[in-house]
């Protein structure tokens, strides 16, 4: 690969906005020269005054999404891998960690060693998988390559997939035998399905979409999160439970055997949003209060909140129809994650610095990603260069097979116009690299978890 660089450029990593010339030789950032560190208040007066970022814009690094559904293989009529992380690279995001539950699930090692061979095929942008864990595949978990799985995930609550462990004694052997961190959906199951029983009684047999956060609800995620963070104190583990949606919850963070994931749609909407956006905004666990809302929002800045992610779960519109029984769970994301949470940095809720913490920095902390991360001399070329422009988002943005998104209709003040992976440019202004030669299987390094 040539040698190029950014002459110039503003550039967020580790804290601090500043502006310097980059020299990229092969897949690594080769040089940085710094010229002047930006503060935040300088930068708000170069945005408002919309001159100088429109013409020089902003580099960040690329994104690393640590949950995304790619649906391959088995379910890709709604998407694959190829499809999905170009989805991911249109959308600033240069690493995807992609979930077990797919056809055949990933929990044989035979069957994680095939998806990692597809990845190798067919990613657009860099990859790797997670283990599934199961009511009785726990013999398999020390045998797991930390250097190559990033995290066992196990489903506390049934969700789409239907891998839910729910045996005590297979909840115990998990945590007992992973050598990895345990990633954990985290609902009760018990709760959803004493609430669907109570919401059928009163409204058919199929309850409106307004009914989802009352079925699958706030006691049903925070009494699962409790009983996993019981279990990773007992086996002294560390727990990162998946896209956190109560307030409650977020005071499991003081444990520093725990993290916690927020994810893109319980820091947008409410359950309000449902009345207009019906079953595009169901996922699992359920969108809930405007109260539990500002929490996260809040907690994005205190360090409660480690990581933001999507739960991307591409699905066809037609799967959507119907109400909280029929209609399936999850919605397309990853595209426009960074372009979302740049709002949120717009209207003030977090600073740019803390954005490139919760989605690059802390990321490649949490699961020990070697090399990815940063915009730092030595590290590799994953960068993204975004824009302030207005723009307002149509079907016809959405770059994910399913062809829709739950974001259409609203109008965002910078958009993605550059991706790099591993040193190329692999996104431009709507245009993609040809093959996938650039992409590369993530690493993980022998002490994951350092101190968020």
């Amino acid at each position: 690969m040539p040698t190029f660089s950014f002459n110039d450029i503003l550039y967020v990593s580790d804290g601090r906005i500043r502006r310097g010339d980059i020299v990229v030789e092969d897949e690594y950032i080769a040089k940085i020269t710094d010229k002047e560190d930006i503060s935040p208040d300088e930068l708000k007066l170069q945005t408002d005054g919309n001159h100088q970022l429109s013409a020089v814009g902003i580099l960040l690094p690329g994104v690393i999404d640590d949950h995304v559904h790619t649906r391959e293989p088995g379910l890709t009529h709604k998407g694959d891998l190829c499809t999905e992380s170009h989805a991911a690279a249109a959308g600033g995001v240069t690493s995807i960690l992609d979930m077990p539950n797919v056809v055949p699930q990933t929990t044989t090692l035979e069957t994680l060693a095939e998806r990692q061979q597809n990845g190798a095929r067919h990613a657009f942008v860099n990859y790797a998988f997670y283990f599934g864990a199961t009511n009785s595949n726990a013999a398999l978990l020390p045998h797991l390559d930390p250097t190559t799985v990033p995290a066992v995930k196990l489903f506390m609550g049934s969700s789409t997939g239907g891998m839910l462990v729910d045996h005590g004694d297979s909840l115990e052997a998990v945590f007992e035998q992973s050598p990895l961190i345990i990633m954990t959906h985290c609902e009760d199951s018990d709760i959803i399905a004493q609430n669907m029983r109570r919401a059928q009684e009163l409204y058919g047999d199929d309850p409106d979409v307004i009914h989802h956060a009352e079925i699958r609800s706030r006691e049903a995620c925070i009494r699962s999160s409790q009983r996993a963070a019981e279990l990773a104190q007992k086996y002294r583990k560390h727990l990162h439970i998946a896209h956190v949606t109560t307030k409650d919850e977020l005071e499991l963070a003081k444990n520093d055997l725990i993290s916690l994931e927020a994810c893109v749609p319980h820091l947008l909407f409410t359950e309000k949003d449902y009345a207009t956006l019906g079953t595009r905004i169901k996922c699992n666990p359920a969108v809930k209060t405007r109260a539990d809302r500002d929490a996260l929002r809040a907690a994005l800045l205190d360090g409660r909140i480690s990581v933001i992610a999507t739960d991307h779960a591409p699905h066809l519109l037609a799967e959507k129809e119907g109400g909280c029984k029929r209609a399936v769970s999850g919605m397309p994301m990853v595209q426009f994650s960074l372009i979302a949470m740049l709002q949120l940095v717009e209207e003030g809720v977090l600073p740019l610095t803390r954005l490139a913490e919760l989605m690059c920095h802390n990321p490649a902390r949490l699961f020990g990603i070697e090399g990815r991360g940063f915009i730092r001399e030595g590290m590799k070329a994953d960068l993204t260069l975004v824009r302030r422009h207005p723009w307002t988002l149509t079907a016809e943005n959405v770059v994910s097979r399913c062809g829709w998104s739950p974001l259409e209709g609203r109008t965002f003040s910078w958009h993605v116009e550059q991706t790099y992976c591993n040193g190329r440019l692999i996104y431009n202004k709507g245009r993609f690299a040809e093959g996938n030669a650039h992409a590369q299987a993530l690493r993980f390094g022998a002490s994951p978890c350092p101190a968020l």
